[in-house]
């Protein structure tokens, strides 16, 4: 049977780096597993819906696609469905207790050192009494009867999994207005479109061994469907969506191999769908923004200009690219060497190297400059001043460019031509 997995971003705002790694974790298996995609948007709650073309435009840009897409929006016949039919079964149950009466039974158990777990006290509710609760305009919300008996799976990622369902509270499926909670729209999409393989936080596993228990009281052969589930994102990454780490200018490929791999070599989307293995899928669980930075600057530094030109400053050339793009973490870099090849910059004036400066100044050559323009200018230089290296380089580096780093000069300064140099150097030299 052909895998079918499916993507589900959390809506609740921009994609989290932690919702965004397991989306780009459950394709790459897909892709191993020769599977199909779903992607599937848990769009019911208006303030969710709000976010979810933000989260195909945030997942696209990561190189991610998928064979369908799936709205919870449309679906709300299917989950009443679902719903009558396991109440119809005695596994969905009506309750009536507020949020403080809920409150006040779980502070009541905590004073007694017991669980403060559910006490089902509304499976006791007669049909007469429920009558006259909803006579009252009490309206009930609904809890899945969970079964008595643990809930084990092989994981892929964890090997043999057990959880007590026994020690957990029936989970509410329905609220009063009909509105289908996560976990049981969740289990009714999964159900319906024939997923295979479910990849999840290990935070989640509470919530998947729920799952089963409901998709099998709906008639699902939930022995077939293979469960993974991986360490989450380091606490260090919580801060961090996809759309802030765009603006900051950190490339797709960067965050894919920061949080799918634990080599620093920073593979393509390719490679790390030929090369994964979802059994060591926890490897980019322990994030570090500095190592994300060390692989953006290696993924800039293979970019060919045809990759970036419409996201250059109006006018780069393939040139100016080729001279910087070794020289970045961040691709918002560039815009600043633009204006240092091709604007206005104001350099520091350079305590105690005026003489040197001007000289500088005196021996620069008259265009047009060639490619070997550096190495004979420098080399003058160095014969009338007796300087090298970097007592050469860096006061020429900081009156042209107005930084103590940065890209070689030599491929620099031809960009930038004499008028611009010359000026600076006089700044610098005041």
């Amino acid at each position: 049977m052909t895998a079918r997995l499916r993507l589900a971003p959390s809506l609740a705002g921009y994609l989290s780096l932690s919702s965004a790694r397991v989306a780009l974790l459950t394709w790459l298996w897909a892709k191993k597993l020769a599977g199909s995609v779903l992607l599937r948007l848990d769009d019911i709650d208006p303030r969710d819906a709000a976010h979810a073309a933000d989260a195909e435009h945030d997942l696209r840009w990561l190189g991610l696609d998928w064979d369908g897409t799936k709205k919870q929006s449309d679906r709300r016949a299917r989950y009443a469905e679902a719903a009558t039919a396991l109440e119809r079964a005695g596994r969905l149950y009506a309750c009536f207790e507020s949020e403080d009466e809920l409150r006040a039974k779980r502070d009541l158990r905590a004073r007694r050192n017991q669980a403060t777990l559910y006490d089902r006290a509304m499976l006791k509710m007669t049909a007469a009494q429920r009558a006259q609760a909803e006579a009252c305009g009490k309206r009930p919300y609904f809890r899945f009867l969970l079964s008595p008996e643990p809930v084990g799976w092989t994981d892929a990622v964890l090997g043999r999994t057990q959880t007590k369902l026994s020690a957990m509270s029936d989970p509410i499926l329905l609220r009063a207005d009909g509105t289908p909670l996560p976990l049981f729209s969740a289990v009714v999409d999964d159900v319906d479109a024939g997923i295979s393989h479910i990849l999840a936080s290990d935070e989640m596993r509470g919530a998947s061994a729920m799952a089963l228990d409901i998709a099998a009281a709906m008639g699902a052969d939930v022995a077939k469907l293979r469960l993974a589930h991986v360490a989450p994102l380091s606490p260090a990454a919580d801060r961090f969506t996809l759309r802030r780490l765009r603006t900051d200018g950190i490339e797709p490929a960067a965050i894919a191999a920061c949080v799918a791999d634990d080599g620093h070599a920073a593979p393509t989307l390719a490679d790390l769908s030929r090369t994964f293995n979802v059994a060591v899928a926890d490897a980019g669980a322990a994030f570090d923004i500095a190592r994300l930075r060390a692989l953006n600057r290696k993924v800039l530094s293979r970019l060919a200009f045809a990759d970036v030109a419409s996201r250059l400053p109006p006018g780069a050339t393939e040139a100016f690219w080729l001279a910087v793009r070794d020289s970045m973490d961040l691709f918002t870099e560039a815009r600043g060497w633009w204006d240092v090849v091709a604007g206005t910059i104001v350099p520091p004036v350079i305590d105690g190297e005026g003489d040197f400066l001007r000289t500088a100044l005196d021996l620069l050559p008259p265009e047009p400059w060639n490619g070997g323009l550096w190495e004979s200018w420098t080399g003058q230089l160095s014969e009338r001043t007796g300087r090298a290296g970097e007592a050469l380089a860096e006061p020429l580096r900081l009156a042209l460019t107005g930084e103590d780093h940065g890209p070689d000069l030599s491929a620099l300064l031809p960009l930038m031509g004499r008028v611009r140099a010359a000026l600076r150097l006089q700044v610098a030299a005041a």
